[in-house]
């Protein structure tokens, strides 16, 4: 088995065809479809499903894809870091961050780290730890910055680094009817707005002493949450970070109850078997840097 073969199988797993697959490697179709059936012939299985509409695994196909991503993935780290080795600064570098992350840390640790690494590519992605956690699990992602969720269970795969601590409260429109509440009991009715998803949402309100919400929406996006809160009587359980961004400050308030929200830890997720390369080793340096200097604030 030829490390080119596993690439171009990786490659045309990714592309969902072999002509995009054989556009984005820069070589002919012909000669990826060679290459395809050598290592199909070499295993023994077929590995894709050829259709009109492009390629698809096999069962053989899904169990050798798993494998076979993260050992090219492993092998392109390894080469990146003989790259640096010899002193040129170049690679690639993706980094997945949720909406909090990407407001108070991400833009200042990009900017310096292409200030020392110029010449790396970089793909930023944001998203939520639900969705981007698996992504660092199977290496599409070096790192992601995001919070560890409540019930979180610590997988052997992923290493956890915090960066800084997020104290929640209750967030709404400013006027809103039920600013003046005292306790969580009277916000049992309240119709909610939430990044998590219900379970995780739930549980946050189970702290609170309340049954789960009647009625919730989970919105993945920072600035449509923030819109529904300022022009609906929608509640969130949010950082108290998020009063003091720009769309924010003078739109929403924090209901003051008595009982106290369980704070959040947002931190680094990184593969914990798998050593990051340099540029990873940068860019986590910088994030936990400026992460820990919010602390200070």
């Amino acid at each position: 088995m030829r490390l080119n073969q596993v690439r171009d199988f990786v490659a045309v797993v990714d592309a969902g065809s072999i002509s995009a697959a054989a556009r984005a490697l820069g070589v002919s179709q012909p000669g990826l479809t060679k290459s395809l059936g050598a290592l199909e012939a070499e295993l023994n299985a077929p590995l894709l499903q050829r259709g009109p509409r492009g390629v698809g695994l096999t069962r053989y196909g899904r169990a050798f894809y798993a494998r076979a991503r993260a050992a090219h993935t492993e092998l392109e780290k390894a080469r990146q870091e003989l790259v640096h080795l010899t002193g040129e600064r170049t690679g690639q570098l993706s980094i997945g961050f949720g909406p909090l992350a990407a407001a108070l840390v991400v833009p200042a640790a990009v900017s310096r780290f292409h200030q020392q690494y110029p010449r790396v590519e970089v793909r930023l992605i944001e998203g939520f730890a639900h969705v981007l956690i698996p992504l660092v699990r199977d290496e599409t992602l070096d790192l992601m910055v995001g919070p560890r969720l409540p019930g979180h269970q610590a997988e052997p795969a992923l290493k956890f680094r915090p960066v800084f601590h997020n104290e929640q409260i209750v967030v709404s429109r400013r006027g809103h009817p039920l600013a003046g509440a005292a306790t969580a009991q009277q916000l049992a009715e309240a119709h909610w707005v939430s990044f998590e998803p219900r379970p995780v949402h739930d549980r946050m309100l189970a702290g609170l002493g309340l049954a789960g919400a009647r009625e919730m929406i989970q919105c993945e996006s920072l600035n449509v949450l923030v819109a529904l809160l300022a022009t609906s009587d929608m509640l969130a359980i949010a950082s108290r970070r998020i009063l003091a961004l720009p769309q924010s400050g003078k739109a929403l308030q924090e209901i003051r109850i008595a009982e106290r929200v369980p704070s959040m830890t947002t931190g680094l997720y990184m593969r914990a078997d798998s050593p990051p390369t340099p540029p990873a080793a940068a860019m986590s340096k910088l994030l936990l840097e400026i992460g820990r200097g919010l602390a200070a604030r």
